[in-house]
């Protein structure tokens, strides 16, 4: 995962412009570690407001659960948008936050998932490529309940981590806004 600061307001506003984190790409086992040293550059920048940009296809579990605890350290609410310099003019535009990440979205104190961007499940697996025996694996009864603890610590239903967990292997579920409220996960605005 790459980290950035990105101007939220238009050209021109030179010192005034509010800032944002931006956090993009897979999420790895050393990605919290990485962003707790971003962060502490970052946090002398101008105009820095406690928000990051979530843009993820997930990555690792663990990793992405102890991304989500660095937000909650941090006490960064999370906003699932990407941002793009398009024809001069930049902004955030659509991101995704799918299978792993949505444990590190779990751990803002604020979550944000706008109508335009995608937060979906995934069933947790070993890759073939890291299992015993190559074979891919998925997750035990005891890593289900570590995470399903982590979400209820974080104030999100455990249904995500069940919902998830229910899933038929290399299959994605895109959540409806009204699942991201229920379970609280994510509202639709700011």
């Amino acid at each position: 995962m790459t980290f950035s600061i990105a101007d939220l307001a238009g050209p021109g506003c030179g010192e005034r412009c509010l800032k944002v984190i931006v956090a993009e790409g897979v999420i790895e086992a050393e990605t919290p570690e990485d962003f707790l040293k971003f962060a502490r550059g970052a946090a002398l920048a101008k105009g820095l407001r406690a928000v990051v940009f979530i843009d993820s296809p997930g990555g690792n579990v663990v990793g992405s659960m102890e991304l989500g605890a660095a937000f909650r350290q941090l006490r960064l609410a999370a906003v699932v948008a990407g941002y793009a310099n398009i024809g001069g003019i930049s902004g955030p535009v659509a991101g995704e936050c799918v299978s792993a990440c949505v444990y590190a979205l779990m751990g803002a104190v604020r979550r944000v998932a706008p109508a335009m961007s995608h937060v979906a499940l995934h069933r947790m697996s070993i890759a073939p490529e890291y299992a015993s025996g190559g074979v891919r694996r998925f997750a035990d009864a005891h890593l289900v309940g570590v995470v399903a603890n982590y979400a209820r610590r974080m104030g999100v239903s455990p249904m995500v981590v069940r919902a998830a967990e229910a899933l038929a292997p290399d299959h994605v579920r895109l959540l409806s806004g009204r699942e991201l409220q229920s379970w609280g996960l994510a509202t639709s605005r700011f």
